[in-house]
């Protein structure tokens, strides 16, 4: 099972169900109330509605992978099992238990705070936010391909900047290990559940799921730059700039880091109950 990339924006991919809204949207977290400063800041790139609409794709894409790997066997039992892994309570609670709090200190958050709520960090994120929900809809990502493609023959200057932007975050990098590590945790799963006749030895899954890193990299390398194509379409040389000079500095770095390790590990946790569910289809075993 290949994870579709989820980290697709300079420091985080920005989903939401309420775009105008980032700054302001309401979730339950424990940060709320033991790490407040923590939480305004994740509240400033949408962590939370990130969050909540991976739990929406999540639930959503059951279909697809029961159609994929046991067509017609899951129905009502595996939609649940599905519903349960991507509760949104759920990954709140993982995100922010694989988050440390202390990685920064109160005048670095304060400073953080600042730029995603200046004017310039609040066009930004709100670019990713409606460009994301905008990928959601039919035909909107293979339009945003074919301009990337028309973008690249052009060799427009603005590629120069995303070319600079993607390098800062290590987004093509750090995507494709988090794809491949899923896959991993979902084989284990698998095997785990007892979803093959024999075993699989760890050495064979990681021949099969490094066997994928090619076509990973190429379609997260198109998402990357069909996304911030439109992403930022309104957003001036300057302020795209200014993301990237944010992307550079210690703190960018260090948060950056700490976004992509903790979205690793609630992602790694909920493709192994994927496989884990899966197999309980896949050999026909009672629920």
């Amino acid at each position: 099972m290949q994870r579709q990339t989820v980290f697709a924006t300079g420091l985080i991919l920005a989903i939401a169900a309420t775009p105008a809204s980032a700054q302001e949207a309401s979730q339950p977290a424990s940060f709320a109330t033991s790490a407040p400063q923590t939480y305004e800041l994740l509240q400033s790139i949408g962590l939370y509605d990130v969050l909540e609409i991976m739990s929406v794709e999540g639930i959503a894409n059951a279909d697809d992978l029961e159609n994929d790997m046991f067509p017609g066997q899951g129905g009502p039992a595996w939609s649940g099992m599905v519903a349960n892994i991507y509760a949104q309570d759920r990954l709140i609670a993982d995100f922010e238990a694989a988050w440390d709090p202390e990685i920064f200190d109160a005048e670095e958050l304060d400073s953080l705070i600042a730029y995603f709520t200046s004017e310039t960090g609040v066009k930004l994120i709100e670019g990713e936010l409606l460009a994301r929900r905008a990928f959601m809809e039919d035909g909107v990502e293979e339009a945003a391909n074919d301009i990337y493609t028309q973008r690249l023959a052009e060799e427009h200057p603005r590629l120069e900047q995303l070319d600079a932007f993607i390098s800062a975050n290590g987004l093509i990098d750090l995507n494709v290990a988090g794809a491949l590590n899923s896959n991993f945790a979902f084989y284990r799963g698998l095997t785990d559940g007892g979803a093959f006749e024999v075993e699989l030895p760890e050495e064979l899954m990681l021949a099969e799921v490094w066997g994928q890193e090619p076509e990973i990299r190429a379609n997260s390398t198109l998402w990357l730059y069909s996304y911030q194509l439109l992403a930022y379409d309104g957003v001036s040389d300057e302020d795209l700039q200014t993301y990237i000079d944010l992307s550079r500095t210690d703190a960018g770095r260090r948060l950056n880091r700490a976004l992509f390790a903790a979205f690793d590990a609630v992602f790694e946790d909920v493709s192994y109950d994927l496989g884990r569910a899966a197999s309980v289809f896949m050999t026909g075993d009672d629920i």
